[in-house]
């Protein structure tokens, strides 16, 4: 079971990447109606792997790994949470704006976003990129033992 939990863990830190990834390439330039549909999609793919990296993460520190005592005296592990909170809460503006305009697009009204909001969409998903690999900067740190605090 600690394998299964980890591969899922694993499995779904790779779907965030991707749909992330995914995300930037979309929202580079004009959006139209069948964009909107793709980023909602792609938006909602991002969510649920990144409930899928926390449950798994979760179910690993709790049940399958070390123990909660062990990883809650690790700096790395903490600043790793820290991180991967910061970037839930910052995928919810552009989550919003995606549902929004998909909302508009089921009333049957046109969307076209200003260029400002989707320059200030890309620079919050260029964000959670950047912590993102921080995250994993610290798996890594995690890995080798580097920033434990002993009692």
């Amino acid at each position: 079971m600690p394998a299964l939990a980890a591969f899922f863990h694993f499995l779904g830190a790779f779907v965030l990447f991707a749909a992330l990834a995914v995300e930037l390439a979309l929202a580079r330039g004009p959006i139209d109606g069948a964009l909107v549909r793709r980023l909602a999609i792609v938006d909602g793919v991002f969510g649920l792997a990144a409930l899928v990296v926390l449950v798994a993460g979760l179910l690993r520190v709790f049940y399958f790994e070390k123990g909660a005592a062990y990883y809650f005296h690790d700096v790395p592990f903490l600043v790793k949470l820290a991180l991967f909170a910061i970037v839930g809460l910052l995928s919810i503006y552009p989550t919003r704006q995606f549902l929004g305009w998909r909302r508009a697009q089921r009333r049957g009204e046109a969307v076209t976003p200003d260029p400002a909001r989707i320059a200030t969409i890309r620079r919050v998903l260029h964000v959670e990129a950047t912590l993102l690999v921080l995250v994993v900067l610290c798996a890594s740190l995690m890995a080798h033992g580097v920033g434990f605090i002993s009692r």
